[in-house]
């Protein structure tokens, strides 16, 4: 039996009308006519300088693009997108109090009446599920949000912030958030740049805590030097945006020590391999 968790924190942007891949094409960072039916493709809004502002998933339905993206952005990306709309011929509309946005990680989902896709940025990952119901079945989200973070998959603002980070730093480019090879889009030459000149500096990945759960933002020590910060946790794991000089120190946040558990997924420079 497939196993469901709602997930409330996230909420569903509609893009119809004809122009709506082409539209989109030129504002992601990933190949928007990639997705189709079954498939769905995930993606990130950037500023002009390739700063991270949103990243969601995007499914279709064989009419509309819908953006599974995170419930309390939702307005503002919205905003965001109706501004670059000029003469495209696209509709937007806000789903998220008509839909529920759903993770399948047991099984596969077999349930009628829904917009449904493998999650595709790993496998292990399971699916991605939009219904205009809550689905049976329900696991708590706290499930996903474990089984998530030990993949060491990132969760909107909890883990990226807006205007800051890099997609690289959070792992688009191997978990396929990031298309080297489709036209330009909105702060695509920074990423290019920061990917082909070995400009990554730090890593967002899963750590092991020992003692109390440091909340979100708590900066991360090796030593005396600051080399990180929290962002997401739940129970003895959690994602820290770290220094790479500094995966292989002792780490302390707060009042818990955290050990670095660097998912397979992950490619980091041979220097610090």
């Amino acid at each position: 039996m497939t196993e469901f968790a709602r997930l409330p924190d996230r909420g569903v942007i509609a893009i119809g009308g004809e122009d709506r891949v082409g539209f989109l094409q030129g504002l992601v960072s990933n190949d928007v006519a990639a997705a189709a039916p079954g498939r769905a493709v995930w993606a990130a809004l950037l500023t002009p300088q390739g700063k991270y502002l949103a990243d969601f998933f995007i499914l279709d339905d064989g009419t509309r693009l819908l953006l599974d993206c995170e419930r309390a952005a939702g307005p503002d990306l919205l905003r965001r997108l109706g501004r670059y709309r000029l003469r495209a011929r696209v509709d937007l509309a806000d789903l998220s109090d008509a839909w529920h946005v759903h993770a399948a990680w047991t099984g596969t989902p077999d349930v009628p009446d829904v917009v449904a896709a493998p999650d595709p940025r790993l496998p292990e990952a399971g699916w991605r599920v939009l219904a205009a119901r809550p689905l049976p079945g329900g696991a708590a989200p706290a499930a996903w949000d474990a089984h998530r973070i030990a993949l060491g998959l990132p969760d909107g603002t909890r883990d990226l912030e807006p205007e800051k980070t890099v997609l690289l730093e959070a792992g688009f480019d191997e978990l396929g958030g990031i298309s080297w090879s489709k036209g330009c889009y909105m702060g695509q030459e920074l990423t290019a740049r920061t990917k082909y000149r070995g400009l990554v500096k730090r890593r967002l990945v899963p750590v092991a805590i020992a003692g109390p759960v440091p909340a979100p933002g708590t900066p991360v020590r090796a030593g005396d030097a600051e080399v990180g910060t929290m962002r997401s946790a739940t129970g003895a794991i959690g994602l820290a945006l770290l220094r790479l000089d500094a995966l292989a120190r002792p780490l302390a946040c707060g009042e818990a020590t955290l050990t670095p558990r660097m998912p397979a997924w992950m490619r980091l420079p041979e220097a610090v391999a």
